[in-house]
């Protein structure tokens, strides 16, 4: 599968991300419209990321980037990246056991591991926000200690 939204010079619109992900679109639409809610008040921030050769976006509360996601064909990706103390977290979580299995095999960046899902079904949303639930929670918890 290849990466999307690779021409910087045209912003990841409404339109643009509709025309992209197809049928898919619906379902990213529907985690941006929970995320803007009171429980979360995340914003959505695009750049276009030199490295990746294309648009992602990360999606932050306040300035905390809590994860980041890029527009794939036939489907969206997400990133988290969790400390090593945060990694049991993600294991006692409850969501479907093969993203446990994916993340504890995960390779690390630097003293974090990553945390990938390709986004293509509405029922994926479930586990999503329980693990975003998990990242805004124990990202606040460490902050206020």
């Amino acid at each position: 599968m290849a990466i999307l939204l690779s021409e910087q010079e045209i912003f990841p619109s409404k339109e643009v991300l509709q025309n992209a992900l197809g049928k898919v679109y619906c379902i990213l639409e529907e985690l941006e419209n929970c995320l803007m809610q009171d429980e979360f008040s995340l914003t959505f921030n695009w750049d276009y990321h030199c490295l990746l050769k294309s648009w992602r976006c990360k999606v932050c509360h306040r300035t905390n980037t809590l994860f980041w996601f890029s527009v794939w064909d036939g489907f969206f990706k997400t990133l988290f990246l969790f400390t090593d103390e945060q990694m049991k977290d993600i294991v006692n979580l409850d969501i479907h056991e093969q993203i446990k299995e994916d993340f504890n095999s995960a390779n690390h960046i630097r003293k974090l591991h990553s945390l990938y899902l390709d986004i293509n079904k509405k029922e994926q949303l479930t586990d999503l926000l329980k693990i975003i639930r998990l990242k805004s929670c124990r990202y606040y918890e460490e902050k206020l200690t």
